[in-house]
């Protein structure tokens, strides 16, 4: 997975990047405690005057327009009898009109709350040097916060509500596939103000977010300064990796390496102390201190050893562990979560919403979908053809094995001297989009108009694709861009983090509903990137796949989903942990991640890669900064697969994704039904999988 967006699109392929999900897709009706659900209002005095001025053609919006805003109206919001008697509409052109306002001034406020939101963000996320101490406090600070509060206190909220139909997931799953584009873009102007959370909560639960999004961000390991068993240096100087995106990529990147067992055994040792907390906290993001993984020994690092223009760190040679600080990071946002819970009861944890609201699909749905993969018969001869490609046994660095895909022969270094010659800078690659939009299968003319709506930084963190919110503003692209240039990670998240934009870009400027911009969810936005990403090495000019690449394609498809998907089984038990000891303390937190990673790994890993009792599982940050999101990548590679197996039968690409992203945010099986003929699943990838296992 790549980077996303926080808008960000997270890391992981690295690294997410996925858009935030619509505000409309978030929670039913709620209230500020359980006597708040009681009406406030004598509503059957209510629907009765309006049933008799408008007549029994309404009832069904009487009915349904004034039980939604009895769910959230309170007795300090004043009289609701008036208010609802001067605000019901009756008349269908004051209704479209109506609609008509609401859909372009959404479009702007949302807008430019997330204009203001990625200014305040604009240090923390780029690489623009040191911060100032003020920088966290602006990045803490959610402007949109306030605004859906705003919104019912001004009773535009209420006029929505009043007229504008509320849906459940049942109804868009049963009813959505006969809707109009413009009931779906009604379901989505309502389901704006489906809960009416107090803004101080909103605003806790930003602030914890962004601190664990600075805490990660920074959380890097200068590798010159790992030694080995032999207290040798096995990675070249000035090589600094963040946790956990480039650190996964480094180990991947080193199977073409003679000495590739030895430096991907000290970055699985450097993974499992960071997730069992005994990594020495001097260590970290620090070039002035040497550290020896395997003993845990600190020692102060040879003067001629110090990288040049070194970030200024205390060399103190301690020992001390990581205080618990990763566990610390994701409490706060699960304590933070926790506190909106009462005002969402259709949907009362974190855990729910996600599933059933953002992602709009059930939690036990998928985790059958992902245990399906795990526990498929191909398996075990998936991997035995990686064992006879690497002639030896599997490790737990196995995971992540390359090898499927063309460049995974190539030495990480080729690719670096390629990507930095090319990619000195950000804006170098921000001046080559056009002409990789063409070899992506776009016309010229699409090429131009998509890139001149993209903009390029480079990034402090992985990297992340932000999405615009309204037409006139930029999607934004971050990745890496290392004081060389791209290296070849960084090209691989640019790549990904463009296939977000683009699916950005299509899906609000040639959407016909701007309260439809987006995809249903996450994983979507996830699938078409990686739809770009695989496509990396091509647009470098290193050759198109012929039908033995095609074979790669799809067992490197499978391997990555087996990976994750016992990544995102982790980040759901761990949630379900936390609401199940609500009152723990960072350590007990660090127990039971460590715990629930071990068990997964056991159950489904083992038995393939060995390693008994591994904590890896528990690595990955999007755990702490992103909360709940992993589930979302293993969903993006079996979506991305039935994508591209649709675009094997149909083409150019560049045509089909603009089709695919202009459908906008409706039901994820009708999304899919639109885009490949079929709803959401993993039968199209096992299926594939062991078809080629069958062929040479």
């Amino acid at each position: 997975m790549l980077g996303c967006s926080t808008t960000p699109s997270v890391p992981d392929a690295p690294g997410p990047t996925a858009a935030t999900p619509p505000v409309s897709q978030e929670a039913p009706p709620a209230a500020k405690e359980p006597a708040a659900m009681k009406p406030a209002f004598d509503v059957a005095a209510v629907k009765a005057e309006l049933l008799a001025k408008h007549g029994e053609a309404h009832r069904a919006r009487i009915e349904r327009g004034v039980d939604q805003v009895a769910a959230q109206w309170r007795p300090e919001d004043g009289d609701a009898a008036a208010f609802i008697r001067e605000n019901f509409l009756a008349d269908s052109k004051a209704l479209d009109a109506t609609f008509s306002r609401l859909e372009k001034l959404f479009e702007q406020l949302d807008g430019h709350m997330s204009e203001l939101g990625r200014e305040l963000q604009w240090y923390l996320d780029l690489d623009l040097g040191p911060l100032l101490p003020v920088e966290p406090l602006l990045g803490a600070y959610d402007p949109s916060t306030n605004v859906t509060t705003d919104l019912f206190r001004s009773k535009v909220g209420f006029a929505v509500l009043l007229n504008f139909p509320l849906t459940t997931l049942a109804e868009r799953v049963e009813q959505g596939p006969k809707w109009t584009r413009r009931q779906w873009a009604e379901a989505r102007l309502a389901g704006r103000f489906n809960r009416r959370v107090p803004a101080e909560i909103e605003q806790e639960s930003s602030k914890a977010i962004a601190d664990a999004n600075l805490y990660i961000a920074e959380y890097n390991v200068w590798m010159h300064h790992l030694l080995d068993e032999q207290g040798q240096r096995p990675f070249p100087k000035g090589l600094r990796l963040i946790s956990h995106w480039n650190l996964r990529d480094e180990l991947k990147g080193n199977y073409a390496d003679p000495n590739a067992r030895a430096k991907q055994r000290l970055i699985i040792q450097v993974m499992e102390r960071i997730v069992t907390q005994t990594i020495p906290a001097a260590v970290i993001d620090n070039p002035r201190l040497d550290w020896n993984p395997f003993t845990n020994a600190v020692t102060a690092a040879p003067p001629e050893t110090v990288e040049e223009d070194a970030p200024a760190r205390e060399a103190k040679a301690s020992k001390d562990p990581e205080p618990d600080t990763r566990y610390a990071r994701l409490l706060a946002t699960f304590q933070a979560a926790r506190k909106a819970d009462p005002y969402v009861p259709v949907a009362p944890t974190r855990i729910a919403r996600a599933f059933e609201l953002v992602r709009e699909l059930p939690e036990e749905r998928v985790k059958a979908v992902l245990t399906q993969v795990l526990e498929s018969p191909v398996v075990p001869l998936v991997a035995k053809e990686i064992e006879a490609r690497l002639g030896r046994q599997l490790g737990p660095q196995d995971l992540w094995y390359p090898g499927f895909k063309p460049g995974g022969k190539r030495p990480e270094s080729e690719l670096d001297a390629l990507t930095r010659k090319r990619y000195p800078t950000a804006d170098a690659f921000a001046k080559d989009m056009p002409r990789i939009l063409l070899g992506m299968g776009f016309t010229k003319a699409k090429a131009d108009w998509l890139a001149a709506r993209i903009r390029v930084d480079a990034s402090r963190g992985a990297g992340h694709a932000q999405p615009a919110a309204r037409r006139g503003d930029f999607a934004r692209l971050r990745t890496r861009v290392e004081k060389g240039g791209m290296n070849y990670k960084g090209y691989n998240i640019a790549v990904h983090e463009l296939g977000h934009n683009v699916e950005q870009v299509f899906s609000l400027y040639s959407v016909d509903h701007t309260l439809l911009a987006g995809v249903p969810n996450n994983a979507f936005t996830e699938a078409l990137a990686f739809v770009f990403q695989a496509r990396d090495l091509e647009l470098l000019g290193l050759g198109k796949p012929d039908a033995a690449a095609e074979r790669e394609r799809v067992l490197n498809d499978f391997w990555q989903t087996w990976e994750i998907a016992g990544v995102a089984l982790v980040d759901m038990a761990v949630w379900h942990w936390m609401y199940e000891h609500p009152d723990a303390t960072p350590a007990q937190l660090r127990d039971a991640v460590v715990a629930i990673s071990r068990e997964h790994w056991d159950r489904y890993y083992a038995p393939v890669l060995g390693g008994k009792g591994s904590p890896l599982l528990g690595i990955y940050s999007h755990m702490i900064s992103y909360p709940l999101y992993l589930p979302d990548y293993p969903l993006g590679h079996l979506i991305a697969f039935q994508i591209e197996e649709h675009l094997t039968r149909k083409g150019p690409l560049g045509a089909e994704f603009e089709r695919m992203a202009t459908h906008g945010a409706v039901t994820p099986d009708q999304w899919m039904i639109h885009a490949t003929g079929a709803p959401v699943s993993a039968e199209s990838l096992l299926r594939a999988t062991e078809a080629v296992l069958k062929k040479p």
